[in-house]
């Protein structure tokens, strides 16, 4: 039977559930995502490091976990809360629970609680951190939970209305100032594990109809059809904390992708000769990249194709110039309406943001592509000075919208582009 699990928040208000998953006490960032699918991917995506996830839809685990779906080699989230959990999945690709492979990863789960409250309270008040304190039931386990729940017992549940006292501003000040560092050093990389042969990934993406297109909209039926064009082309993946979706998306268009980790320079992805980089998605405030953004902006001066996605988006806009801002509550999950506004067509997105680019700071060569429908922020650019394009969403990702992948079709066309110039010249 599930023990008493609780949401400390910033705010001083306290949600009270039952535990999942893993057990103890973890502070993180809470925000929430509204995919009703993809929980796994959700739960390894390295831009949810150090994050409290909490899932809109009202229940998670009803096909269990599938080991070659998720994004990196391990789970990232801090913790993830639900309204329920199923403890009976339903697939024929099932390995294992949602609950024992929480336990496995140390990711502390919440579940039975008002989760469409508590996302109404994030949305009024915006994203902000919170404490949990879940019990396995087990007092030897539960020793350093169960002095955090002393106090947060006294001060914020048995007595709402007692005055606010030392012991009360220490723990919500705990709670507030709580921060995450080093994001890109622990997330860098972890999916390279995962990476296969094309040929492999592709016939993978061929059984479900996940391949690329032609020109007449018609899917590829042969990995070395798709990769014709390309030809192999080597393109560098510059890992701030990249999806596994996201390399093979790219090997299935025949780009030879190699990933490089966040600490490397300009200098060392150039003395690759590369056809192209991939500036990837990952976790945390893009403005405290400076050293990244410093190398991005000496990689656009060499006119090398590139493609900036996610986080690699704004360090892009970054690096020209531009500006990022914090959105209130970001935008996550499958749900997010993106206009093309060179189409006017209106695309559902995947996404996982905390951060939009200020296209009011941005330069002229910086053309808006991609705008939210929602609230009117960026969501793609291209540049005229060099041969760049970015998108905030997730193009064509695992657990999401699958009609967003055109944005890799173009990077692969500038990457053949670019590819036959220099055969051409070398002949």
């Amino acid at each position: 039977m599930n023990t008493k699990a609780y949401i400390v928040l910033a705010n001083g208000q306290v949600f009270e559930g039952k535990s999942f998953g893993a057990t103890g006490c973890v502070t993180g960032e809470v925000v929430f995502t509204t995919g009703m699918t993809g929980y796994l991917e959700t739960l390894t995506d390295p831009s949810n490091y150090g994050q409290i996830i909490l899932q809109t839809f009202p229940m998670a685990g009803d096909y269990g976990i599938i080991r070659e779906d998720a994004e990196s080699s391990k789970a990232h989230a801090a913790g993830f809360i639900v309204r329920e959990w199923c403890e009976n999945p339903s697939n024929f690709r099932c390995q294992e629970t949602l609950d024992q492979y929480m336990k496995e990863q140390g990711v502390i789960g919440v579940c039975g609680v008002d989760t469409r409250a508590l996302t109404k309270l994030l949305r009024d008040q915006g994203t902000m951190n919170g404490r949990i304190v879940s019990f396995s039931g087990d007092p030897k386990q539960d020793k350093e939970a169960a002095a955090e729940l002393q106090s947060i017992m006294h001060d914020l549940i048995l007595n709402p209305s007692l005055e606010k006292h030392a012991g009360k501003i220490r723990l919500l000040e705990e709670i507030k100032e709580h921060r995450i560092e080093n994001h890109l050093e622990a997330v860098t990389c972890t999916a390279a594990g995962l990476q296969k042969e094309a040929q492999a990934v592709f016939e993978q993406a061929l059984k479900y109809g996940a391949v690329p297109m032609d020109a007449n909209g018609k899917k590829y039926s042969s990995y070395e059809a798709a990769a014709a064009k390309t030809g192999g082309a080597k393109v560098v993946l510059w890992d701030f904390g990249a999806r596994a979706s996201l390399t093979q998306e790219l090997q299935k268009r025949g780009l030879n992708v190699v990933a490089v980790d966040a600490s490397t320079s300009c200098q060392q992805i150039l003395g690759m000769n590369p056809a192209g980089v991939v500036l990837s998605t990952g976790p945390g405030n893009p403005a405290d990249y400076v050293l990244q953004t410093e190398e991005v902006r000496k990689l656009c001066e060499s006119f090398i194709p590139v493609l900036g996605i996610g986080l690699g988006h704004q360090l892009l806009a970054l690096a020209q110039g531009g500006k990022t801002v914090r959105l209130p509550y970001g935008h996550r999950g499958e749900s997010q309406p993106v206009k093309n506004l060179s189409t006017g067509r209106v695309l559902i997105t995947s996404q996982n943001c905390g951060y939009t680019v200020a296209t009011d700071s941005l330069p002229e060569t910086a053309v808006l592509t991609f705008e939210s429908v929602n609230d009117k922020t960026c969501e793609g650019l291209q540049y005229r000075s060099f041969p760049g394009l970015s998108v905030q969403f997730y193009p064509k990702t695992s657990g999401g919208r699958q009609d967003t992948g055109f944005v890799y079709d173009r990077f692969a066309d500038m990457v053949a582009m670019r590819n036959e110039s220099s055969l051409g010249t070398t002949d």
